[in-house]
């Protein structure tokens, strides 16, 4: 009787442990709140496109992005907002080559992962991030970790600033043609933009 009695209790305590797990995990759960969420139009000066291994940047004069934004309260940071259009204008490489940018893989999502009451800054990721450059004597595709693997780029939305800024992730290049050794295969790259964001009453929020 003793033997079955310790053995029920460690049983007892095993469980009470797990139920005492799930519940602390799913109460650290993150959930969010968009206010002004809905369709929106972001514009950015002067966005970069750089080779990490060379030291070539491709700049252009501005970058205008669509989408639509989550709205409401205890939403998960998965698709909180999606980019369903963008460009690029007049973008230049070194020796002045011009240069044609196109995104393939549209939309891509912003996700939300963290908050910073403090500063109103959600920090998030930007996923399915492919693009190809187009110019004299070079071309490249940029993708993620391969080819055929969309790239994750990381970014923050500033509340009161309504911008996004978008930097650093696993950007490279591929299928590079000519470049003259300015962009490689298989190079890491940064792409930095700071979009600001229309309306300017999207807010996003964490408890």
């Amino acid at each position: 009787m003793r033997q079955i009695s310790k053995a029920t209790a460690v049983a007892a305590a095993a469980f009470a442990a797990v139920v005492g797990f799930g519940t602390t995990q799913a109460s650290a759960t993150t959930t969010w709140t968009v206010s002004g969420g809905g369709t929106f139009t972001a514009s950015a000066s002067s966005p970069k496109l750089t080779d990490t291994a060379t030291g070539a940047t491709l700049t252009c004069t501005s970058s205008a992005a669509g989408g639509t934004a989550a709205n409401g309260t205890g939403l998960s940071g998965t698709d909180i907002a999606t980019i369903k259009t963008l460009s690029w204008t007049s973008c230049t490489g070194p020796l002045g080559i011009a240069f044609t940018v196109t995104p393939s893989g549209l939309p891509w999502d912003l996700n939300a992962t963290s908050y910073n009451a403090s500063t109103g800054t959600t920090t998030g990721t930007l996923t399915g991030v492919e693009a190809s450059i187009s110019g004299t004597l070079c071309s490249a595709k940029f993708a993620g970790t391969t080819a055929t693997t969309p790239a994750t780029l990381t970014g923050t939305y500033v509340n009161s600033t309504h911008t996004l800024t978008i930097s650093g992730g696993n950007l490279h290049a591929y299928s590079v043609s000519g470049c003259l050794g300015l962009i490689n295969n298989n190079n890491a790259a940064t792409y930095s933009a700071a979009y600001v964001v229309s309306p300017s009453t999207l807010k996003i929020t964490s408890p």
